[in-house]
C-alpha cells in the first residue's frame, strides 16, 4: 500500500518503519526538521516494542545512555519496569534508526488537510500539493490541526485542574544521588501539591513541581527564584539538587494545565471519522505525566496497528473499527485511571477526605501498600503495564478496609502548601509600588 503518515514524532516513526520493513511505501510529513547539528531537538509539542518492530533503534538507545531498570520481586526474580532516559535522547535514537529503513520518505512540509475520494482518505494535501495514499495516518499528536475538522470529540477526561513546572538537573561526576526508593522516580505527596523526580539518563533527572492549575500564588513557581527557594525547603528535592550534587541544565519550563483525553477512531454515531484515516499515539490518548505512561501507551499503539495492518492489509476501514475496539479495551483504562486519580488528588489537596463509597483511585490502593504489605504484590502488573489498572481491583477492598480504620497516607515531609506560598512570596521581588501626587 501507498501510506501516508502525519508527524514523524515516536508514534510516526514506529508506524513508518514499521510499514516500510514490510514493503508498503511510505511518505512521513513533519513540519518539525529534526534535531540541529548540536544534537538538540526542541520537540513540540518499550524496549520490548522496540525489539520486535524496529530492532536497530535499541542498540542505539541504549548507546546513548538509555538505561532498562528491573523491578525486584519477593521472590528474588525480577521483572521489567521500565527505561531511565529524557524524550529527545530516546526520540533521536528512534528517528536515525527509522529514517536509515528503505521504503520511509520523510518530508518536510505542512499538511494542509486530508483528501478524500469516494468517502474514504485519498492522500493528504501538503504545501499546496497532493500526496496520494491507500491508508493516511495522524500522529501529528492531541495539538494536530490539519485532521482537527475529522477528529472525533474526545470521550472522556478533559483537563483535569492540574499544572506543573518541570526543570532538568545534572549529577556532578562521582556525586551519589539523592535517597530514591523506587530507581525510576521519587515522588513526595505535601499537603496541596506534588514534588516529582524522574532519572534519565548519564545522571541526569527532572524536578518536576505539580500544584493545583487555578493556584496564582504556586504558579509563580514558573520564576527560577521561586523554583529553586521551593527545592531547598523540601526534603528529598533539596538533597538531590544541592549545588554540591547537581547543576540546572534547562531552565525552569512552566507546562499548561495538564490534560487527560482519550478520543476513538469514531464519532457519536459510532461511524469511524474517515475510513482510511487512522489516528495513533497522542491523538488517541493523552495522559498527565505523574506517571510517565505517554511513550509507553503510544508504543503500544503502533504494535497493535501494525498488526492490524497484516492482518485486514488494504481493508483500511476494518483496520480502523478493529483499531478502534483494540483501544477502547486496553489504553481507554489508563486514561480513565489517570482522570479519577488526579481528580482525587485534586479534591484533597482542597481539603476533601478520602469518599469510601466511591471506587479507589489506584495511587490510594498503592499507597496502602505502606501499611498492608499484602496489597504488594497485586500491584507490580500495574506498576510495569502488564496489567490492566482493573488489576488492582483484586486487592481494593484491604485497601478499602484500611483506610476505613482511620489511617492516611502521611504528608511527605515539607511546607505545606500556605508554608510554600509564604516561601514563594519571600524569595520573589516585591512588586513595585505605584506612588501618585
Amino acid at each position: 500500500m501507498r501510506v501516508a503518515v502525519i508527524g514523524l514524532g515516536p508514534a510516526g516513526l514506529l508506524m513508518g518503519a514499521g510499514l516500510a520493513r514490510r514493503g508498503h511505501q511510505v511518505v512521513a510529513v513533519e513540519r518539525d526538521p529534526g534535531p540541529a547539528a548540536d544534537g538538540s531537538w526542541p520537540r513540540r509539542g518499550v524496549m520490548q516494542v522496540l525489539e520486535q518492530e524496529l530492532p536497530e533503534a535499541l542498540p542505539r538507545w541504549l548507546a546513548a545512555g538509555a538505561e532498562p531498570v528491573q523491578l525486584p520481586l519477593p521472590d528474588g526474580g525480577r521483572v521489567p519496569m521500565g527505561v531511565r532516559s529524557r524524550r529527545a535522547t530516546f526520540e533521536r535514537a528512534l528517528r536515525a534508526a527509522a529514517l536509515g529503513q528503505p521504503g520511509l520518505q520523510a518530508r518536510h512540509g505542512h499538511v494542509e488537510g486530508v483528501i478524500s475520494h469516494n468517502g474514504r482518505a485519498g492522500g493528504l494535501r501538503v504545501d499546496g500539493s497532493e500526496l496520494a495514499a491507500d491508508l493516511v495516518i495522524d500522529a501529528s499528536g492531541r495539538a494536530g490541526r490539519a485532521t482537527r475538522p475529522l477528529r472525533p470529540a474526545a470521550s472522556s477526561g478533559g483537563p483535569c485542574g492540574i499544572a506543573y513546572v518541570d526543570r532538568q538537573y545534572q549529577l556532578h561526576p562521582g556525586a551519589d544521588p539523592g535517597p530514591l526508593a523506587n530507581p525510576l522516580a521519587w515522588q513526595a505527596d505535601l499537603d496541596g501539591y506534588q514534588a516529582i523526580i524522574f532519572m534519565h539518563e548519564h545522571g541526569t533527572f527532572s524536578v518536576l513541581l505539580v500544584r493545583p492549575a487555578a493556584d496564582p500564588v504556586l504558579a509563580q513557581l514558573r520564576h527560577e527564584a521561586a523554583f529553586t527557594a521551593a527545592c531547598r525547603a523540601i526534603p528529598g528535592l533539596a538533597d538531590w539538587t544541592d549545588p554540591g550534587r547537581s547543576r540546572p541544565i534547562t531552565p525552569v519550563l512552566p507546562g499548561g494545565p495538564l490534560l487527560n483525553a482519550y478520543r476513538g477512531q469514531t464519532g457519536p454515531d459510532g461511524q469511524l471519522a474517515l475510513p482510511g484515516l487512522v489516528f495513533v499515539g497522542d491523538a488517541v490518548a493523552t495522559t498527565t505525566p505523574t506517571f510517565g505512561r505517554g511513550v509507553t501507551t503510544t508504543l503500544l499503539q503502533a504494535q497493535q496497528l501494525l498488526q492490524l495492518i497484516d492482518e485486514h492489509g488494504p481493508d483500511t476501514a476494518t483496520v480502523g473499527e478493529s483499531f478502534d475496539t483494540w483501544c477502547a479495551e486496553q489504553i481507554k483504562p489508563w486514561v480513565d485511571d489517570h482522570v479519577h486519580m488526579d481528580e482525587s488528588t485534586r479534591c484533597r489537596w482542597a481539603g476533601q477526605d478520602i469518599d469510601l463509597d466511591q471506587p479507589l483511585p489506584s495511587d490510594l490502593i498503592l499507597a496502602a501498600a505502606q501499611a498492608d504489605p499484602s496489597i504488594l504484590g497485586a500491584t507490580f502488573g500495574y506498576l510495569g503495564m502488564t496489567a490492566l489498572p482493573a488489576s488492582l481491583r483484586a486487592v481494593e477492598p484491604r485497601a478499602r478496609a484500611l483506610y476505613a480504620t482511620g489511617w492516611r497516607p502521611a504528608p511527605a515531609p515539607g511546607p505545606t502548601r500556605d508554608e510554600l506560598a509564604d516561601i514563594i512570596q519571600m524569595a520573589l521581588p516585591a512588586a513595585p509600588v505605584l506612588v501618585t501626587v
